[in-house]
């Protein structure tokens, strides 16, 4: 990546221009067709890094890789080994659906490089030889003299040897919505920005108006462009829900290392028979693992997916939903996303200040008149079409001659003769190079003479909007009559000027910017603002939309910091102003640093090692291709308010993704207790393999339907993210309370029901109580409130609740039965079944309410966020 603050940028692009001639072996006639061809040997093509797609295999290892599905996979080989099909044929079922989900929800994969590289498909005009001619872009090699013009696209990174009226439009690397001015004069950097070098011009840059002579300096990968193409290639970094979803399953995992060993264990050396113990080992293992957990979360995501294409929120990969959710940080540039990323004029002035129709009439003949490319001030001033019927123009006016905008005034001037034969020069320009020329003032239609003290307090006033974010031109005229009108009138005539006033040109924030600033942050998502414009104009849009303005960081002083003094202060600014790519993803990794989930909203090339490195990216519809293709989400309304709802939507999926695991290992959990202890005082198995794999497997059908099930309001306030503490928390509280009512099962099955010696009631018994108690609980865990009364879960859910209960009661007394090793359950055992269901839910909401009191509303697993807005009113 391009530095400063070594000698010489990137290929000595800040050379001394003799010094960089010379490194370069530069010919004023061009490079040789020989010399070109050995440097095109030793440079390569110039052409940026390229991401390889991947290809299927590829794409199917890394969701192959998972531990869980490593897991899940090592069980079902052991089934299938062991003869148990069944299990088998049921995991690799849940396997294969949640791998074919995601599979083809993420088929469009990265492609950002490619993009990039199809951007700079086209021709340079080049001498070689002396002759100029027109090349492809690849061909070009540094020391290559290049030749430029309006429209044409920078080839590589240049160095200027002459210009003229030389403009560039380098918003897609700076975000900058105005063209900048360059030239062949010899600057010092004083940032670590190589952007602000006047002398030069990159690669994904355009010309807006002008021409120029230059030399290649870099190309390719060397280019600043390139090291951004080469930042974005390769895999992506793993997100917060990666992380979150992988903490999980080895949590599972050594859960499954400590209870398999010890059930198998018990077992053996209690009834010494090994192989059964083996077996019901086995199913335990299968029984603790929340196999449907890639199905559960791939539906989940699918579903939100669906739901968020609706609000117009185009979801490009699945994970990137629950990091919706989940965002706590949203960090977004500040062109076209607060702004509207389009120039208007503001306001149009006479000299002291005041709303000035005449300003705005000269200002619109000035532009209806400018012959050759229009600049953006111009397209703003003839914004204003009602001024052309109003004004009567082509009637009343004729233009008689133009004087062009040069470099050296700044200044352009357009001569028009009106209805009564005199002719005005109305000139346009720069503040100061226009004052020097105007000896007169027109203030409020009297004409004075122009004073010292009156053209400090112009500038006085031009400078005090250029520090609220304005572009500001100056006005002024001359008239000619009688002998004094000419045919072509030259740069001396723009002498002895009356100032009529001023134009302001600005990007204004977008109406609904201040709304949803105020709704993300009432749903606790901290807004910051990182651009590449300076910090004036930054502050002067933030305190429109009522973000505080107190503290900014400033790029340079980014660049003197290490990563560890950057992450002890990037949570103390809101606003990042003069920033290069490179700073954009340094903030972005030291929030993450600093335990936040980040998302990152940007549109520019600039934008794309941010967008790419950022929890969850976001672009719009109408942004590069590089950066759509690097994000997660891709808006098709460029407005913060769709955002809104796409950060409900992610927190609604991982709350129905957290019901899931919340009731799936806390219940296996306790299951798992209940295994251990009664392998130790039993002297027959608790229950059976094919019984423990039965039984989950209905359970698990039961979830199927959790994506159907609605969100508690509160639980879309606060930001949503794995905390694996709070978790583990969860299942050592509630899952021993499943165990309880448990051994009160084994309690009266062995002394009222004598199931001592009858094992097959044994299991039976346990069996019913068990689905029973495993498949009423996700009522009570699917939200904090009191079940049923101040939440109830969608119909699907609550059906199936009811359907799964049925069939495992019918499946005891079905001709299923005797296969499965069941038998008919006494008449009382149904009265005890339904007290025990009642005493577990009713002990299991006072735990939850407990942990739900004790923890979660002390500081709910997440940091405390503070709003950042001003107080409005």
């Amino acid at each position: 990546m391009y530095k400063a603050g070594v000698k010489g940028l990137n290929g000595g692009i800040d050379l001394p221009l003799p010094e960089l001639k010379s490194h370069l072996r530069f010919c004023d006639d061009g490079l040789s067709s020989e010399e070109a061809e050995t440097r095109l040997r030793q440079y390569g093509f110039n052409e940026i890094a390229r991401e390889k797609s991947l290809s299927w295999m590829r794409r199917l290892w890394n969701h192959l890789k998972n531990p869980l599905v490593i897991l899940l996979g090592v069980l079902g080989i052991v089934s299938w080994v062991t003869s148990d099909i069944s299990s088998a044929l049921v995991i690799f079922t849940m396997v294969v659906l949640g791998i074919v989900l995601r599979y083809f929800q993420e088929m469009r994969a990265d492609k950002a490089a490619e993009k990039l590289k199809a951007m700079v498909r086209t021709h340079a005009t080049v001498v070689r030889d002396g002759k100029s001619s027109e090349l492809p872009l690849q061909q070009l090699v540094p020391g290559d003299l290049v030749m430029l013009g309006a429209g044409d696209m920078i080839p590589a990174d240049l160095r200027l040897l002459s210009a003229k009226d030389l403009f560039v439009n380098q918003a897609a690397l700076t975000g900058e919505s105005l063209p900048v001015e360059k030239s062949e004069k010899a600057a010092e950097l004083h940032s670590d920005n190589p952007l602000e070098l006047p002398h030069t011009c990159f690669l994904g840059t355009n010309v807006v108006s002008g021409t120029a002579k230059a030399v290649v300096v870099n190309t390719g990968d060397r280019t600043y462009f390139g090291a951004l193409a080469y930042s974005i290639a390769g895999e992506r970094e793993p997100t917060s829900f990666d992380r979150g979803i992988n903490r999980f399953t080895w949590l599972m995992i050594r859960f499954i290392f400590v209870m398999v060993p010890a059930v198998f264990l018990i077992n053996g050396f209690v009834r010494h028979q090994w192989l059964e113990a083996f077996l019901f080992a086995l199913a335990v293992a299968v029984g603790l693992t929340p196999e449907m957990l890639p199905m559960i979360v791939s539906v989940n995501l699918s579903k939100g997916a669906i739901a968020m294409s609706r609000k117009k929120v185009i979801v490009k990969r699945l994970n990137a939903i629950q990091n919706f959710g989940a965002m706590d940080v949203l960090c977004t540039d500040k062109t076209g996303t607060i702004t509207r990323g389009k120039i208007v004029l503001e306001q149009h002035m006479d000299i002291r200040g005041r709303p000035s129709g005449k300003v705005l009439d000269y200002g619109y003949l000035n532009s209806y008149y400018h012959t050759g490319l229009k600049n953006l001030l111009d397209d703003a001033v003839l914004e204003h079409e009602e001024l052309e019927a109003a004004l009567n123009i082509k009637a009343a006016y004729r233009k008689v001659d133009e004087i062009p905008f040069d470099f050296e005034r700044k200044r352009m001037s357009v001569v028009v003769q009106d209805g009564s034969g005199r002719h005005i020069l109305i000139c346009k320009g720069a503040a100061e190079g226009l004052l020097d020329v105007c000896t007169m003032m027109d203030d409020n239609e009297v004409i004075n003479p122009m004073g010292p003290k009156d053209r400090e307090g112009c500038l006085q006033m031009v400078h005090e909007m250029n520090g609220k974010g304005f572009r500001v031109v100056a006005l002024g005229y001359r008239r000619f009559e009688g002998d004094g009108r000419k045919a072509v009138y030259k740069v001396g005539d723009e002498s002895e000027l009356v100032l009529m006033g001023f134009l302001s040109f600005f990007d204004p924030p977008k109406e609904t910017a201040s709304e949803a600033l105020g709704r993300l942050n009432k749903m606790n998502v901290r807004v910051k603002i990182l651009t590449g414009d300076n910090e004036a104009i930054t502050c002067h849009i933030c305190e429109q939309v009522g973000m505080s303005t107190e503290k900014v960081l400033l790029g340079p002083d980014i660049g003197k910091m290490s990563d560890q003094q950057l992450a002890a202060q990037v949570d103390d600014y809101i606003i990042f102003a003069r920033l290069v790519p490179a700073h954009k993803r340094r903030i972005i990794k030291a929030l993450q640093q600093n335990g936040h989930v980040t998302g990152f909203m940007g549109d520019g090339i600039n934008d794309a090692p941010a967008l790419k490195c950022a929890d969850i990216g976001i672009s719009v519809d109408t942004a590069v291709d590089v950066a759509k293709e690097s994000s997660d989400i891709i808006l098709l309304e460029n407005s913060l308010l769709v955002l809104e709802q796409g950060v409900a939507e992610g927190r609604s999926v991982f709350g129905n993704i957290i019901k899931y695991i919340k009731m799936a290992a806390s219940s296996n959990f306790g299951n798992m207790f209940s295994v251990v202890g009664a392998s130790a005082f039993l002297p027959f198995l608790p229950m059976l393999p094919i019984q423990v794999l039965t039984n989950n497997l209905l359970y698990d059908f039961s979830q199927t339907t959790i994506p159907t099930d609605k969100v508690d309001e509160d639980w879309l306030v606060k930001p949503r993210k794995w905390t694996i503490d709070e978790l583990l928390r969860f299942i050592l509280f509630i899952g021993p309370v499943s165990s309880i009512f448990d051994y009160v099962t084994f309690f009266l099955l062995w002394t009222v029901f004598h199931a001592g010696h009858n094992p097959a009631l044994f299991h039976t018994g346990w069996f019913v109580e068990s689905l029973c108690t495993q498949t009423l609980i996700i009522h009570v865990i699917r939200t904090n409130k009191i079940p049923f009364i101040e939440s109830r879960a969608s119909w699907q859910l609550m059906v199936s609740s009811v359907l799964i209960v049925a069939a495992g009661v019918w499946i005891t007394v079905s001709p299923l039965a005797s296969y499965l090793g069941f038998v008919t359950l006494p008449s009382l055992f149904w009265v005890f079944l339904a007290l025990i269901l009642v005493a577990y839910v009713l002990l299991t909401q006072a735990v939850k309410s407990w942990l739900f009191r004790r923890w979660e509303n002390r500081a709910g697993g997440l940091p405390l966020i503070h709003s950042e807005m001003k107080e409005s009113g």
